[in-house]
């Protein structure tokens, strides 16, 4: 049975991104997506988060996803939406 989804969710200097770490292996080599979720249908994980209202831009590589919104967004209404389009994606 695969060891249950653990995310951590952290700062950054930069107040329109924060950082997720998982136990999981999101990418073996660092990709950025931007926009359209279509785009980034090469990545789930990419895609999901970019469905989100909001959320500009994704990177991921090893087991963490940098996570870059608009600036008139708070975080209080992507972070949850966010979580869980990581454990659909994740399971």
């Amino acid at each position: 049975m695969p060891e249950s989804l653990e995310i951590v969710v952290s700062g950054t200097p930069n107040p329109h991104a924060v950082k997720f770490t998982l136990n999981r292996t999101v990418s073996a080599q660092g990709k950025t997506y931007r926009g359209d979720p279509a785009a980034a249908a090469d990545a789930p994980w990419a895609s999901a988060l970019l469905s989100i209202p909001g959320i500009v831009g994704v990177y991921g590589v090893n087991n963490f996803i940098s996570m870059n919104k608009q600036p008139d967004v708070e975080w209080d209404a992507i972070l949850p939406q966010a979580e869980e389009a990581l454990r659909r994606v994740f399971p």
